[in-house]
């Protein structure tokens, strides 16, 4: 749903930031039995929601009948913005994709560091340009409601076109956070693939990192052996593809073969290799030093060092060599590229390192200009936010015209836009236009589509539907407590089954048993998947962790009476807390439970702490158990999945458990953990979906409009 399309020109009265100019808003509605919760009843214009088809999630398409919450922003910046890829790239905007990987920032303890997000969304639009310009001569246009980072926090670019102009805006003298350009989208990057430019890199790759053997061997009787061989071997695949294909250009066809078998501590090592005089002498060549080289042969030769001999930890680049000569070139390369650089002293071992100084502008600029092939090199996650470089506000000017701007929203919130940091239109994944923050406001500021069922009939009713599963329950609960006041659930369901649309619905909610008829009914028509989250065992933790919610035994008795209906339900022990529901006796006292309430089957996976959700769970985690604040920070770090290494010990942990409770599922899904659902695996059928369950005839589900009893009532 877009709401800058719906603005109006006057604010109601009452109605939260955001939702005060919206043409769909019906009312904002308080009731006692609600204490502290307040309703926004909306007219949506769409109920049907597209999953990115680059999502690893095995569905299409979702349903939200509500919202947590949502935030009224219009961002956007110039298609021309250069955006901060996450392998240490820049790429237009206009070229960004949804699933893109990017680079965002996150604050891990006292400090926001640089962290890989992912592109959710991106849409064209039309704005008011204005051109932000900062000291080091970094220029941004953007829109006047576009925010960026400051010292002083989030701040507009403009003051508020109506209003009382009361938000916080960009003015003189007020310092972005970031790097900024550094004059980069001035310099002239080299051809990378120029002649110059392939000898090079060779001669930095081959001379860092290859081996060159050149021996004769006699022999008693007379005669000799001549051993001419030249092996590279690497473990990154991209500086050896570039190896071998300039090595090809160059007339020097080389073979491919494994060098290294991989093991627990190293990755697989494969090797190029040439045993032919010819090719050997060739080589020999193209490394030769040049005597007067050019830009691009100097650009070419740090890509072809830094591969081999490069590091970028923590955002320092730095490149290793014994070698006085190899040394020597690499400062004469950097200095005839302007890249800022100094000599550190031997180590024991008598390696020295050449490091790039000037922090992130001319990390920026070195990748920028030399192009190095190995990504993981590139990356600045990690990195904390500061910088020297001059990114003071000089102006802000009005380019008094509309321009085409972009959109993008990502996972973290923000992206690296010009080399500074920029708020993109989503505070949180899912619950993202009103600017209400991811805690209170997202359980207290529901909005609500009252007219779903009618907008979804229309949707899938389009010839161009094509009976794609739909997963309910993905995003927000759909049998969360304001179902029971606005019954919009039995529209829903009764509006895919009559399409033929295959439907999956996950919740905490014991409501869901007011619509089992429907849904046993349903299930004659469309596959139907039904599973509830039942992820915590103790009673005193789940009320703390989940509070509103139904207890557990109220939810295992839902199991049971969907069970009792004739129809499948799994039980999703999602999430697994660590150090709290992962113990071998809770987990097993949990399945046992489970197998009682007459579960088909078991799915979990580890906590994942989202931009938003990480926020509010570690104030929750610090205010009831403070002594696992460190060993959170120190499990999930700056990642919002829990490590590999954690993820396979609880795999050891409670599979054998599930398969000993005779509660084993389907086909994984990679990204969660949980099971690929299996109405989303399978067409429609043209039999029951249960056996002993009637063929169904022509009559719909619900035919005609629904009763008034299912109507949604706007208190």
């Amino acid at each position: 749903m877009r709401w800058s399309g719906q603005e109006l020109t006057t604010e109601q009265a009452g109605a939260l930031p955001g939702l005060a100019r919206l043409n769909n808003l019906v009312r904002s509605v308080r009731t006692p039995e609600f204490a502290g919760i307040t309703f926004h009843e909306i007219l949506a214009k769409s109920a049907l929601n597209r999953v990115p088809g680059q999502s690893a999630m095995p569905f299409g398409w979702t349903i939200n009948p509500y919202r947590g919450c949502s935030h009224a922003c219009t961002y956007c910046l110039s298609p021309e913005t250069l955006i901060l890829m996450a392998d240490g790239r820049q790429k237009p905007l206009w070229q960004v994709r949804v699933g893109d990987a990017i680079m965002g920032t996150e604050t891990v303890g006292a400090y926001r560091r640089y962290m890989q997000t992912t592109v959710l969304a991106s849409w064209d639009t039309r704005k008011r340009g204005y051109r932000v310009t900062l000291a080091d001569g970094t220029e941004l246009v953007a829109s006047g409601d576009h925010r960026f980072l400051t010292e002083r926090g989030w701040k507009y670019v403009t003051r508020a076109m109506r209003g009382d102009d009361q938000r916080p805006y960009l003015t003189e003298n007020n310092k972005l956070m970031g790097f900024g350009l550094n004059g980069l989208t001035e310099a002239t990057q080299p051809n990378y693939f120029a002649p110059s430019y392939r000898r090079g890199y060779l001669t930095g790759m081959i001379r860092g990192d290859g081996m060159m053997i050149s021996r004769d061997y006699p022999r008693r009787a007379g005669g000799g052996n001549k051993v001419r061989l030249f092996r590279l071997a690497l473990t990154d695949v991209e500086a050896l593809n570039r190896s071998r294909l300039f090595l090809e250009q160059e007339g020097v066809v080389t073979q491919t073969r494994p060098f290294s078998a991989p093991s627990l501590t190293r990755r697989a090592v494969t090797s190029i290799y040439s045993g032919k005089a010819a090719s050997f002498a060739r080589i020999a060549e193209l490394i030769r030093w040049v005597d007067d080289p050019d830009d691009d042969w100097h650009a070419g030769f740090l890509a072809g060092v830094f591969d081999a001999e490069g590091s970028g930890s923590r955002g320092i680049l730095r490149i290793s060599n014994k070698d006085a000569t190899i040394l020597d070139n690499i400062q004469k390369s950097m200095s005839a590229l302007g890249i800022e650089h100094v000599l550190e002293g031997a180590r024991p071992n008598g390696v020295r390192c050449v490091r790039v100084t000037g922090g992130l502008p001319m990390r920026s600029r070195f990748f920028g200009l030399v192009g190095p092939a190995i990504d993981r090199k590139l990356s600045i996650a990690g990195a904390a936010v500061k910088s020297a470089a001059l990114l003071q506000v000089v102006s802000v000017e009005d380019l008094g015209s509309t321009m085409d701007m972009i959109d993008i929203s990502t996972a973290t919130g923000d992206f690296i836009a010009n080399g500074v940091i920029s708020h993109n239109c989503f505070a949180r994944n899912t619950h993202t236009y009103l600017d209400l923050d991811a805690g209170k406001d997202f359980d207290n500021e529901i909005i609500v589509k009252v007219n779903v069922a009618e907008v979804l009939r229309k949707e899938l009713a389009r010839p161009a539907w094509q009976r794609n599963a739909v997963a309910l329950g993905t995003n927000t609960d759909p049998y969360q407590r304001a179902e029971g006041r606005y019954r919009l659930m039995p529209g829903v369901i009764a509006a895919l089954a009559d399409s033929g649309t295959p439907l999956s619905i996950l919740t905490k909610g014991t409501l869901i048993r007011r619509d089992l008829d429907l849904l046993v009914e349903a299930s004659t028509l469309v596959p139907v998947d039904l599973a509830l989250s039942i992820a915590i065992y103790d009673d005193e933790l789940q009320s703390a962790v989940e509070p509103g919610t139904p207890s557990t035994a109220a939810r295992l008795a839902t199991v049971t009476a969907i069970r009792e209906r004739g129809l499948r339900c799994s039980v999703f022990m999602m999430p697994i807390l660590p150090f709290l529901t992962d113990t071998r006796a809770h987990l097993d006292d949990a399945l046992r439970q489970a197998k009682a309430a007459g579960a088909s089957d078991v799915m979990y996976t580890a906590l994942h702490l989202r931009p938003g959700v990480r926020d509010w769970f570690m104030q929750w985690l610090a205010r009831d158990h403070p002594d696992l604040v460190p060993r959170y920070h120190e499990l999930y770090g700056r990642n919002a999945y829990a490590p590999k290494g954690y993820r396979q010990w609880l795999a050891l942990r409670i599979k054998p458990l599930i398969r000993a409770h005779g509660l084993e599922h389907g086909i994984e899904d990679p990204v969660t953990g949980g099971v690929r659902s299996r109405a989303l695996a399978r067409p429609a059928p043209a039999v029951p979906a249960f056996p002993g369950q009637p063929v169904p005839g022509p009559r719909l589900l619900i035919a005609g409009e629904l009763p008034p009893e299912l109507h949604p009532t706007l208190f």
